[in-house]
Parts: structure tokens; C-alpha cells; sequence
């Protein structure tokens, strides 16, 4: 490897980085390493008569009825669990064939400033705004009897961390009693890179956040939660259709020399190095009336680059709007009762930047292996969308998804039926043995991040100068790691090879662990469908080994031709799963394995053990495993709150800079308000938008509401000043189907209020533009 040299900038640069580190780690320990920080869940988000790790018994299942609460003891200390409130079960029509169903859709959008967007891990990728709103889309499915139930939730965030989905299960426990629990709910995250982030509890992904934000936090959970007592409240008997089909020109295999390292007999089994099926449900009830559609394909939803800083749900959520305003006609985007939720499936190596990666300052090709160009390295070398700029290039997606699902959505007609049923583990991650053949076994490691993980992707590159292959470390870098963090174990070191360890975040604890020990193992099935519940992002040769492994458990043990679906981003976030092979090649997404070089391996033996327990019925003797940790005192968001001020003489929401009197369709009508921090409206939820279009009816004398802040056609932007200062600017791309006549646009906010030595108070404001026309000509 040649000696890297630095210039007196990167010197200084790098100087004022390990200073900071240093400093920062010293503060965090001194403020956060406290006794007490971790909450056993035990009676508090599970029942507490459910069995112990060790017990190989089925846990009791809590009756109906509300309970006066239950005293847990834990070690010396006894503490008391608040009562379990149960929310009485609708009375279920049983004589019928097909399944009750509930489909349920829920604002979870979060904080829409002041928060770093999760995805990219892109330092001053803060949001800026609203492109989009993000959602919570569930889906419940029972037995005619009501006897047994799963529930499936698409959620519009990067992923779903473990804190999120102990928080649901806990707020859905003190509700519903035992009727939802952590073994027949899967949450999912889409993956979109421009979603919020903070609501995560291990360490690597708190710095990723810059901080732990409860208000984001908080609005997440309340949406999941929403999302899943609405479908709850709508059930009905229903049947549910499945179709699967081919995908063309909306993806690429963005590592595809990792690809190639994967044995070529496996390989000519396949047309594409990408998976291109769509799996597609189709929900009705019994007199045909459309419900609902829950489907799964492979891409990454980064169509939205990272130079971004509008909250948006990218590809996967335009192919969502689309196809739920067609079905919820006169509704506003996200309302209506008609869900379609578009899913992650196994999208580690897939991109939507069909254009691939190229050199942009020569144009080059630089598809290599390790994505560099001439000039430049890495930092050069990005793959392009098909658009004209990347909100176009998320639309051309996004339709093509839309556009497919909607072909597969009308012709399907083979019905989904058969028992439901669900199986779920917590698993200790680092500590897996696997039976590789009769006379050889492995193990998992440690969490680790390897050196081309801090490369990133053609899709998003890193802020430093590293490379994806990089198979040998770097001295440098080893010795800046080694003064801040420590020195990796030589147990972690050979346990991760051919990987060269950046971060041995495995052997990391403080102020909390920094990455999860305790991961979920889940699959629920609905009849001849099996949904595998990864807690990461499994490549394409990952995904596929994978199904093939569990549809064989399920055929061995009599249950046959099983359609078997690959969930991703679900329950834990545990970054990627690439194969043994493709590990040796040490891209990103093989740097980003973090459970070393046979973890695909354990899942698969994870997910094995699931499927038979469930094909032979013998679930209940499943061990329910380690229960995770609930980390309290989180590191809070290094942005401070600021009371908000507007100019002398004006008052939030004064108009700034009016619309233009006149607009022709295609314009982009645009006003300038005097605004204050979107993150309050994350505490103070009075306006559920931060924007309305609206056109004067002349019969009825009243304004009327044709866009909101869900609506692609809308933007809201948000230009943060100096001591508190703030400016909205609100624009409407006028599409070519906008209707004549008069319009204007409101804008909702908040403001936060700070008198001396009282606390601050958020408010409520609202304003309205002058009004304008929209003309053909």
C-alpha cells in the first residue's frame, strides 16, 4: 500500500479531529457512565410471565382483562410495573374464508430542522425543511376465530432501531395486553436516506445523529403506535391476493465486483446480479372493496442524494403517494382509507442510480473495485439517477415501482390461504456458533466496522479519504484510533479477517455500548407466505441464499412450495450481511458486516431453526433468548433549543416576499414568510402542516384545500439566522393538471417563547399570502 501524504490543511484538519474526539469522549464518560443506565425489560414491555432466556417453555399469555399491575422482582430490588390497560377486542364475524384484515396509515415525520438526516452519516446533512411527509403504514391480519394474528408496519425512516420498537411493544402492551407482542409484529423501515434521524440508543448511531432527540422519538413512536390501533379499529373479513413479477431499469448492483466474488456455479442459476421480483399483496374485503397493498422490492431508496436537506420519503415513498392518491380519489396526500406500503426487501448492493458511477470530472466509467477515480479517489467517483437532477430521478423510480405494482395489483388472483402463525427470538449476535458441515463450525465476532466502511458508496461517499476494497490497515489511522478509543483485541482482530478494523466498536462500552449485542430473529406467516424479519441489509446473493435456506426448512418439514419474502431494515439496525465470499472483497457493504465473516451464515441457521419450529409446531419450545438493554441518559442533540425571534416591527408568519399576481401552469409559485424553528412543531403538534395551497370555489365562497406539506408538489424550506432569526419559503410547483382561477397559501408554524427564568412555551401562528391566479396562457 503506498505511504499517504498530507497537506498542511488535512494536517491541521486532522489535528483539530482527534482533539475534538479526545475532548468529547472524555466529557461523555465523565457525564454519562453512571450506575443504573440500563433498564431490564423484564415485566416492563413484556409480560412478566413470559419465559426467562434459559427456559425452553412458551411464555404465558396475559388474559383479557385489565390488570392491577405486577410486582417484578430483580435481583435485590423489587419494583412496580405499571397496570396492563387492555382495550376490548371488537366482536369478530368468524363464518367466513380469508381473514379479518386492518390496514392503518399514521404521520411519523419527526423533526424537520435541526436534526442531521439518517442514511448518509454525512456531517452537516441537516434537514432543512419538508419535501414529504413520512408515514407509518400497518397492516393486520387474524384468523377468522380471531385465535391467532400478525401484524406487519412499513415505516418511512432510514431503519428501525431497537429503542423504537421496544417503545411500541411497551405502549401496545399497556393497551392490548398480550394481544400484540414481539413475536407477531414486524417493523420495517423503508430506508430512506433523508428521514430524521436521533431516535437511536447505541453509541455509533447517536454520533451518526449527532445526538438523541426525544421530540423525534416521541413523534415516531406515536405514529407507529397510531398506525397499528387504526388498522385495529378497521378490521373487517377480507381476503388477500399474492402476485409476484419482474422489475425493469430501476436498479443497478452498485458493488458488483463483490458480486463476482461469489461462486460462478451460484451465479448462472441468475439472470441479474440484483434481485428484480416484486412480491405484491392484495387486500379486499369480502364484497371487493379495495383495502390495501403490502409489497416488497430490492433498491435502496437513495435516489435523494446527500447533498439533500429536505425531509422526504424518496423513491419507495413516491411510489407509495402515487398509488394511494389514485386509490383515495378527493383525498389529501396521507389520508384516505386505502394503505399501500412499498417495503425493503434484500437491497444491501442495489441502487437506483441506473446511470451508474462515473468520474465527474472526466465522465469516466469508475464501476472498479474500488470505486476511485484517477483524480480525485473516491470522492469523485458517484453514481447518477436517470433524471435531470435528483428529485426527478426519485419520481422516474418511484413511477416505475408505482407502475409495475399497479400492473401486478390488477391481475392478481391467487388467493393467500392457511393458518397464521409467528416466531420470534432474541439472539446474543456475538456469540453464535455455526454447524458449517458435519466436522466444521464458526463463530460470530464482535461488532466491527472495517476500513472501507468509512469509504462509503458510489451512492454517498465519505468525508475522508478512504477507499472500498481496502483489505490492509493504515498506520495513520490505527495510531489516531488506538490514542482515542484503545487498541482493538487481537480476538476481535483475527475473528474479523480479512477485515482491517477501524472502529472495534464491539469492545466499546461507553458512555453505552456502541453497537447492539442482542439482535431479533423473527418470521411471521400468513398461509403459504413466509416474511423473514432481517434486522439489516442483506446483499442480493445474501437475500437469495437466505430464502433458499428457509423455503427448504419449511418444505423438509411438510410445508411446501412456501413463498418466502426477505423484510428488511426490521426490529434492530445491525448494518449489512453480505455472503462469505463477497466478505473477502471488503467493499462497504462487506466492511459494514459487523458480526464478522460468517454472520450471513448464523442468520441463516437463525432462520432455519424459526421455520421448523413453525412448520413442525413447536414454537412454544422456543427459547425466548437475551432481552435487549433500554439505555437511559442518552447523549442529547448537540443543537441547542433557541427562542425564536422575528424582525422589529414584524410578528411570525408576516409575509416577507408575496406571490407574483399571476403564474402560468409549470411556474413555481413561491412566498417568504418570517418564520421560527420547524422542530417546535415536532412538540406542539396543533398544525398537522406546515403549508396549505388553496383555491377560492366562487359557488361556495370558500377556500379550498388542494395541497399540503405531503403533497411532492409542495416544498417548504427553511433558512435558519442569526440569535433566533428564521425565514420560510413556501413553493408550489404548479403542475400541468392545476385547474384555473384564484389561489393562495398558508403557513403554519410555531414558535418558541423564552422569558427570563420561566420555562419556554411553544405557540401556535398562522398566515395567509395575498392571493394570485393561475392561468393556462
Amino acid at each position: 500500500m503506498a505511504k499517504r501524504t498530507f497537506s498542511t490543511l488535512e494536517t491541521f484538519l486532522i489535528f483539530l479531529l482527534v482533539l475534538t474526539t479526545a475532548v468529547t469522549v472524555a466529557l461523555l464518560s465523565l457525564l454519562f457512565i453512571t450506575s443504573g443506565t440500563i433498564e431490564n425489560h423484564k415485566g416492563k414491555f413484556f409480560p412478566a410471565t413470559q419465559s426467562s432466556p434459559t427456559t425452553q417453555s412458551s411464555p404465558t399469555i396475559l388474559g383479557s382483562t385489565a390488570s392491577q399491575g405486577l410486582t417484578i422482582t430483580s435481583g435485590s430490588r423489587t419494583t412496580q410495573a405499571p397496570p396492563v390497560i387492555t382495550t376490548p377486542d371488537p366482536p369478530l364475524f368468524q363464518n367466513f374464508s380469508g381473514y379479518h384484515i386492518g390496514v392503518g396509515r399514521a404521520d411519523c415525520t419527526g423533526q424537520v430542522a435541526d436534526i442531521n438526516l439518517m442514511g448518509y452519516s454525512k456531517t452537516g446533512q441537516n434537514a432543512q425543511g419538508i419535501l414529504t411527509r413520512l408515514y407509518s403504514r400497518a397492516f393486520i391480519m387474524a384468523e377468522p376465530d380471531g385465535s391467532n394474528r400478525v401484524v406487519f408496519v412499513s415505516v418511512d425512516i432510514g431503519m428501525v432501531s431497537q429503542r423504537l420498537r421496544l417503545e411500541v411493544l411497551n405502549r401496545l402492551q399497556s393497551k392490548y395486553g398480550s394481544l400484540y407482542r414481539r413475536d407477531n409484529i414486524i417493523l420495517s423501515g423503508t430506508h430512506t436516506h433523508s428521514g430524521p434521524a436521533g431516535f437511536f440508543q447505541y453509541t455509533v448511531f447517536v454520533i451518526a445523529s449527532e445526538g438523541f432527540s426525544n421530540r423525534t422519538f416521541e413523534y415516531m413512536v406515536t405514529g407507529i403506535v397510531k398506525s397499528i390501533e387504526m388498522a385495529h379499529k378497521n378490521m373487517k373479513p377480507g381476503k388477500i391476493f399474492i402476485n409476484k413479477g419482474i422489475v425493469e431499469g430501476a436498479q443497478i448492483n452498485r458493488s458488483p465486483s463483490s458480486y463476482l466474488q461469489n461462486p460462478e456455479s451460484e451465479r448462472a442459476r441468475y439472470s441479474s446480479n440484483t434481485d428484480k421480483e416484486m412480491v405484491v399483496l392484495k387486500m379486499e374485503d369480502l364484497n371487493g372493496a379495495e383495502l390495501g397493498l403490502l409489497s416488497w422490492f430490492a433498491i435502496h431508496p437513495v435516489s435523494m442524494n446527500n447533498s439533500n436537506h429536505l425531509v422526504n420519503s424518496d423513491n419507495m415513498g413516491y411510489a407509495s403517494y402515487l398509488f394511494e392518491q389514485e386509490k383515495n380519489k378527493g383525498y389529501l396526500p396521507g389520508q384516505g382509507p386505502y394503505v399501500a406500503a412499498f417495503a425493503s426487501s434484500n437491497l444491501g448492493d442495489v441502487s437506483p442510480n441506473i446511470l451508474g458511477p462515473r468520474c465527474v470530472n472526466t465522465g469516466e466509467s469508475c464501476d472498479n473495485a474500488n470505486s476511485s477515480c484517477p483524480i480525485g479517489g473516491s470522492s469523485t467517483c458517484i453514481a447518477m439517477g436517470p433524471g435531470e437532477d435528483m428529485l426527478n430521478s426519485t419520481q422516474i423510480i418511484g413511477r416505475i415501482i408505482y407502475q409495475r405494482a399497479k400492473e401486478l395489483y390488477a391481475s392478481a388472483s391467487q388467493e393467500v390461504t392457511g393458518p397464521l402463525a409467528a416466531a420470534h427470538q432474541w439472539v446474543n449476535m456475538t456469540d453464535v456458533t455455526i454447524q458449517l458441515n458435519s466436522t466444521h463450525t464458526a463463530k460470530t465476532c464482535k461488532p466491527a466496522l472495517g476500513y472501507s466502511f468509512a469509504a462509503g458508496t458510489v451512492d454517498g461517499f465519505g468525508s475522508l479519504n478512504f477507499t472500498q476494497g481496502t483489505t490492509v490497515g493504515d498506520p495513520f489511522w490505527d495510531t489516531l484510533r488506538d490514542q482515542i478509543l484503545g487498541k482493538p483485541s487481537e480476538e476481535i482482530k483475527q475473528c474479523h479477517k480479512p477485515k482491517p478494523i477501524l472502529l472495534h466498536t464491539g469492545e466499546l462500552t461507553k458512555p453505552h455500548p456502541w453497537h447492539p449485542d442482542i439482535i431479533d430473529v423473527q418470521i411471521i406467516t400468513i398461509g403459504s407466505l413466509a416474511i423473514t424479519a432481517i434486522p439489516g441489509e442483506l446483499t442480493t446473493m445474501s437475500g437469495r441464499r437466505l430464502r433458499e435456506a428457509v423455503q427448504t426448512e419449511f418444505a423438509t418439514n411438510g410445508m411446501q412450495n412456501m413463498t418466502i419474502v426477505i423484510s428488511g431494515l426490521c426490529n434492530v439496525y445491525t448494518h449489512y450481511i453480505t455472503t462469505f465470499e463477497e466478505y473477502q472483497a471488503q467493499r462497504y457493504e462487506a466492511a459494514s458486516t459487523i458480526y464478522g465473516p460468517h454472520t450471513l451464515s448464523a442468520y441463516i441457521q437463525l432462520f432455519r431453526g424459526l421455520a421448523k419450529a413453525i412448520a413442525t409446531d413447536t414454537v412454544a419450545n422456543l427459547s425466548r433468548g437475551p432481552e435487549p438493554p433500554f439505555f437511559k441518559q442518552l447523549i442529547a442533540s448537540l443543537i441547542p433549543n433557541v427562542a425564536d425571534k422575528a424582525p422589529i416591527g414584524k410578528t411570525f408568519g408576516d409575509v416577507l416576499q408575496p406571490p407574483k399576481p399571476t403564474y402560468r401552469l409549470g411556474e413555481v409559485a413561491e412566498v417568504t414568510f418570517v418564520g421560527a424553528n420547524p422542530k417546535n412543531s415536532a412538540e406542539n403538534r396543533t398544525h398537522q402542516t406546515f403549508l396549505t395551497v388553496e383555491k377560492y370555489e366562487a359557488a361556495s365562497a370558500t377556500w379550498q384545500i388542494v395541497h399540503n406539506d405531503a403533497s411532492w408538489e409542495t416544498r417548504f424550506y427553511w433558512h435558519k439566522g442569526l440569535q433566533g432569526h428564521s425565514n420560510a419559503i413556501i413553493q408550489w410547483h404548479i403542475p400541468d393538471t392545476a385547474q384555473p382561477g384564484t389561489y393562495r397559501i398558508r403557513y403554519f408554524g410555531h414558535n418558541r417563547k423564552q422569558d427570563f427564568l420561566k420555562p419556554a412555551v411553544i405557540l401556535p401562528f398562522e398566515s395567509t399570502s395575498s392571493t394570485f391566479e393561475v392561468v393556462t396562457t
